[in-house]
This record gives C-alpha cells, structure tokens and sequence, in this order.
C-alpha cells in the first residue's frame, strides 16, 4: 500500500481549480524554493519606502490569510474525532496530562537557555531613541475568559480564525457527546470522521500551493531584514538569535532523541520537519503555520490524528516556548541597553518566571508572539522599563520568526515524542516523505 501521500479521491475534490493534484515535488523543497525566489526579490526591490511598504504589507496579510483558510475546519473535525477516539480507549485524560506536563518542562527549559545564553554572550548596548514612542499591548485576559463560552455555542466557530481556544472547548463537549450513546451518536461519529478526512485533504492541497504565498511573505521579511542591517544596530542581537535557534532546532533537539525507545533516525524526523519551519520563519504566524504542521507531521513522522491533533492544538495555543526564551533574550538586552548595572541571580529568576506565565497567555498572538511577550515582560516588570521594547520595535518581525521557527520545531518533535511514547506512532521511510 502507498502510504506516501494521502491520494484525493477522483472527481471535484481531486481537480480543485481545474488542476490535477499530485505530489511531484517534496512540499518542503516547494516551500524553500518559494523562499529563495521571495528574499532575492526583496533584496531586487528598491529602497524600502511607504508604498513598498504599504503594498508588501498588504500582500503579507493576503498570504497570511490563504494559509489560515482551511485551518478551523480540520482543525475542529480532527479535534472532536481524536477526543472521542482517546475516550474509547480510556486514554484520554493521561495523554492530555502527559502533553501538558511535557509543554512545561520544555518551555521551562528553552526560557532558562534563552537566558544563560544571553547572559554568556551578551550582546552590545542598543542606542536608546530620543523620540518617545507610545504603544499599547494587551493580553485581554478577561476577553478571553468571557469568549470562552459564548451564549451561542456555534459562535465559537464564527471567529476570525485569530483566537482558537473556544472552539477547541466546543470540539472537547462535541466529542465527550459522541461517547453518550452509540445507538445515536453512530451516525454523527461517521459524518465527524468523514469531514475530518474531507478537510484534511483540503488544508493538504492549500499547504502544497504554498510556495508562491511564501515568495510574497519571504520578499516583504527580506525588505525590512535588508533595511535592519543598513542600521547596524541590532547586528549583534541578530547573530545571538539566529545561531541559538539553529542549534536547537538542527543539533539539540534531535540528539535528544537518541534517548527516545526504541531507537530512532533523529536527523529523519528533522528532515520531516522541514517544510514546517520555513512556513513558520518567514510567517511569523502560528496559525499559518499548523495546517502544514499537522501534514507533516502525520505523513511524514507518523503520528495518528487522536494524538496529533491534540498535542499541536495545546502547543498552539499555549506552548509558546520558543517565542517566550526569544522574549527573555531580548529583555535582557533591553535591561543592560538602559543600565550599566546588570542582572543579578534574582532579577533572572523573576524573568523566568515572569516569561513562563506570559507563554501561556498568548492564546491571541498567533502573528506576533516573541514581540507581544517582550512587550508583556516590560510592561510586568516596570522599574522605569515599561516602553523599553520599542528600541527593538525595527527588529520586531525578526525576533517573531526566530520565535515561532522555535515554537513550531519544538511542537513537531514534541508530536512526535508524545505520540511514540504513547504508541500513537507508525515509522515512515524517507522516500514517502512528503
């Protein structure tokens, strides 16, 4: 049997838009492609201005739009088919646990190497502006809690695909109702199940046209990248992030899996986590980032949908490490950028903590959520450093794709590791990757 790639099935589906769908190209190799045509685009424009600026911006929100379009249909079908599935096996809450427990031991973890490593090679000070700036940021912590039961159930699949938690809490009540009744519920279960796979197959063909979005996306980050270099200012902060979250997505985190049981080719599920990564980098969106997330993760590294589903529908909303350890970093150089004195042991301490709490509540930055937990952690922390994120505000797109490359690498092997610990996996070989 070809387990390479999910075939549509002949007919509509299977001729979207008029074009036969098949698979002759690795989705990553598409992407990266994408990418490179997108960034010597950027660097072929000329001198960024307000229209370049104006026109890729739109077009980033454009992009960004296409590939969140299949999101929440899949996403929820999925969800409430793999919560009555666990069910069925009475493994539902020890895997919810498992998950949870993981998701805060790993951002415990990438927080406090965030922090060492800045406080090792620390950065040179940032020139303060003269010029105040003013920005708000805000967590919205009572929205959220007020929109997590709306008194219209089906309102919680009417958002703007923004803010997921809701109807995640729908999907969790749909799929405890299945188990009431079979005699009942047997019918709805095949639909659910039916619509899962339906819309799987959909988000699929969405995330293998996604090479010419990224062209657009790659070209508008490689403006402002080519523009933050033209300063000189951040150069230093720059290098710091990009050579630690290289060597925690392409060193650390697979040679942790040599401690995985049984055996395993760490450096293939690296491989399969490719294509993933390069929509996280150059999206900077979370939500962007899932539907390729969840295909690669179930296609090339095996993981069943009860366990894939629900381990990356929690590290979406709430294991935001790599955006947090990316927030902490840059805190510390805010702090040493205003003062001469340093940090001491407590005041990391209480940035750890402080960060911890606040990559939890990021449940509505799916698109910038290192920058709005920088902003958090200025504004908790006060001692005169309330607008201190604004000297990195130039560097804002580059520290939310160093954050969310971080958050979507570390879901995908989390997926991964959850899933093979729990028996939720089946290996795959390298040339049906997809």
């Amino acid at each position: 049997m070809n387990r390479r790639f999910p075939r549509l099935p002949e007919g509509d589906l299977a001729l979207l838009g008029g074009i036969k769908y098949h698979h002759s190209m690795k989705i990553w190799l598409k992407l990266f492609i994408g990418a490179v045509l997108g960034i010597i685009l950027g660097y072929l424009l000329p001198e960024a201005n307000g229209t370049v600026l104006r026109v890729l911006g739109w077009l980033e929100g454009m992009a960004i739009r296409i590939g969140r379009y299949a999101l929440v249909p899949v996403l929820f079908f999925s969800l409430v088919i793999a919560i009555y599935e666990l069910r069925q096996d009475k493994r539902f809450w020890g895997h919810i646990f498992r998950t949870l427990l993981f998701m805060l031991g790993t951002t415990a973890l990438l927080i406090a190497l965030g922090i060492i490593v800045t406080q090792i090679f620390t950065p040179g000070r940032i020139r303060i502006p003269k010029e105040e700036q003013t920005e708000v940021v805000l967590l919205e912590i009572s929205r959220n809690f007020q929109e997590l039961f709306p008194s219209n159930m089906f309102d919680a699949l009417a958002g703007d695909g923004e803010y997921l938690f809701p109807f995640f809490i729908f999907a969790f009540f749909l799929g405890l109702g299945l188990s009431y009744d079979r005699n009942y519920s047997r019918p709805v279960i095949s639909l659910i199940d039916s619509l899962s796979r339906v819309f799987y197959h959909i988000s699929a063909f969405f995330s293998e046209i996604l090479s010419p979005v990224l062209i657009v996306l790659a070209a508008y980050w490689a403006v402002r990248f080519r523009e933050t270099l033209k300063s000189g200012v951040f150069l230093e902060l720059i290098l710091l992030l990009g050579i630690f979250s290289a060597v925690l997505a392409f060193v650390v985190f697979p040679l942790l899996l040599y401690f995985i049981k049984p055996k395993i080719n760490p450096w293939a599920v690296l491989y399969g986590s490719l294509g993933p990564a390069l929509a996280a980098f150059f999206s900077g969106d979370i939500n962007f980032s899932l539907p390729v997330l969840m295909l690669h993760a179930k296609e090339n590294l095996g993981v069943r949908r009860r366990s894939n589903v629900i381990t990356l529908s929690f590290y979406s909303v709430f294991g935001r490490a790599g955006s947090a350890a990316v927030a902490a970093s840059a805190f510390i150089v805010i702090i040493n950028s205003y003062s001469s004195l340093g940090v001491t042991t407590a005041d990391l301490l209480s940035i750890g903590l402080k960060t911890l709490a606040i990559s939890f509540l990021l449940v509505r930055r799916p698109g910038d959520g290192a920058y709005a937990a920088l902003a958090l952690l200025c504004m908790s922390y006060g001692r005169s450093y309330e607008a201190g994120y604004l000297i990195l505000k130039p560097l804002a797109f580059y520290l939310i794709a160093i954050g969310t490359f971080l958050d979507v690498m570390l879901s995908c092997f989390s997926s991964f590791v959850l899933a093979r610990l729990a028996g939720f996996q089946e290996d795959r070989t390298l040339r049906h990757y997809i």
